[in-house]
């Protein structure tokens, strides 16, 4: 049975989904000569180019609720399109988590989520909705902000958008069609020829989503930081632990426990969820709890030491 890869659409109302799906089907490298089946949860005010899904040989099907979302749906359509691929576009008040579990074909493979966003009105959602603004962030591939003036640009980057989602690749297009990785302007936040790079307390964060996103640059450096010590009795017998700190990126539902897996650390005597002062080299490895490469800690040094002043850390 052949796999049919399916590319996820989020965004609200107004976030450009359906002229950057419009733009996808444009473009001959992504088409070529397959059949696509376009399935579409929200009736937004751009419409769908019946020239366009012609040409691209897409078939659209709508959807009113996400009740209709089941198994048996996807299959039946499968059956009567036999698509190649499959495009969704999600109501944007439609929960993520809630479509994605068991109501796919398991031959139906998620290939990549992607998350429009009107940078007009980020804020406004992200005040008045945090919690489905920060799910449709964090799980996306691949995120886009379009409408994005200067002003904005400078919104999004004091916002740190990258702590949402640090492995996520964002884009923010500009009102002229201009188009820019969000990571290319973004500051490098710590001096990295300097012999040790003293992270603060307050500053965990800001290293976290750095080291996370770009962990390249930190290759062969050396970091010093305080962190909580996260371990099981498996992990100290193999001299390893995560230091970390539990962390609130959106709202309060959004609280969990970040950090780097540390090698070579003897933490006899050191207990579970106590606080530690570390000062370790960066190394970039595979990690099987990482789904692929990331920095990787290797102990140089490690002190108990007393809590920080705000133990939670905050990304904006």
């Amino acid at each position: 049975m052949k796999e049919i890869p399916v590319y996820l659409f989020t965004g609200f109302l107004e976030s450009g989904k359906t002229m950057f799906i419009q733009d996808i089907l444009r473009d001959p490298n992504f088409t070529e000569d397959e059949r696509s089946l376009l399935i579409v949860c929200e009736e937004g005010i751009e419409e769908y180019d019946p020239q366009l899904l012609h040409d691209a040989r897409t078939e659209i099907v709508m959807v009113e609720d996400a009740s209709e979302l089941t198994l048996r749906f996807f299959r039946d359509l499968g059956k009567k399109f036999n698509p190649d691929r499959v495009l969704i576009e999600l109501n944007g008040m439609w929960e993520i988590g809630d479509f994605l579990e068991g109501k796919l074909p398991p031959e139906w493979p998620l290939y990549q989520i992607v998350t429009t966003v009107n940078a007009q009105t980020f804020e406004l959602y992200s005040n008045n909705i945090g919690p489905r603004m920060f799910e449709q962030i964090s799980m996306a591939d691949l995120i886009v902000f379009n409408r994005c003036t200067d002003e904005l640009k400078q919104m999004l980057y004091k916002k740190n958008i990258r702590a949402m989602n640090p492995r996520a690749t964002i884009f923010l297009d500009d009102v002229n069609g201009g188009s820019e990785d969000y990571r290319d302007n973004m500051p490098r936040p710590f001096d990295l020829d300097a012999p040790i790079i003293d992270i603060s307390d307050e500053n965990f964060g800001l290293w976290y989503v750095d080291a996370t996103g770009d962990p390249e640059p930190y290759i062969g450096k050396t970091v010093k930081f305080k962190g909580m010590v996260y371990k099981t009795k498996k992990m100290e017998q193999e001299h390893v632990f995560v230091p970390g700190r539990f962390a609130m990126v959106c709202c309060a539902d959004d609280v969990q426990f970040v950090g780097f897996l540390c090698k070579d650390a003897d933490t006899t005597g050191i207990a579970h969820k106590s606080w530690v002062t570390v000062t370790a080299e960066v190394r970039v490895e595979y990690v099987p709890q990482y789904r692929g490469e990331g920095a990787v800690l290797y102990c140089k040094k490690i002190e108990k030491a007393e809590a920080p002043k705000e133990e939670l850390v905050y990304f904006n």
